[in-house]
């Protein structure tokens, strides 16, 4: 019954940025060439940090299970 997770929307939107990104970077304005590289920075910052997000967020999620666990034993 799972399916799995369909990223082709998110695929399309990365692709296009990048595309755009790579196309600012022959502007002949020296400030929007900098900032390519400041949006590509902080494009790969903001996954690094979901990233973490989600893994803490899987971690706390298994921590309640256990406790939630343990709590229906203690109470028998």
């Amino acid at each position: 019954m799972f399916y799995p997770k369909d990223n082709s929307y998110n695929d399309i939107r990365e692709k296009s940025l990048n595309s755009w990104l790579s196309e600012m970077e022959q502007h002949e304005d020296l400030a929007v060439r900098g900032g390519v590289r400041l949006a590509r920075e902080y494009m790969q910052y903001l996954k690094d940090e979901n990233k973490r997000l989600l893994e803490e967020n899987e971690l706390k999620n298994s921590y309640l299970k256990k406790m939630a666990g343990d709590k229906s034993k203690r109470e028998i």
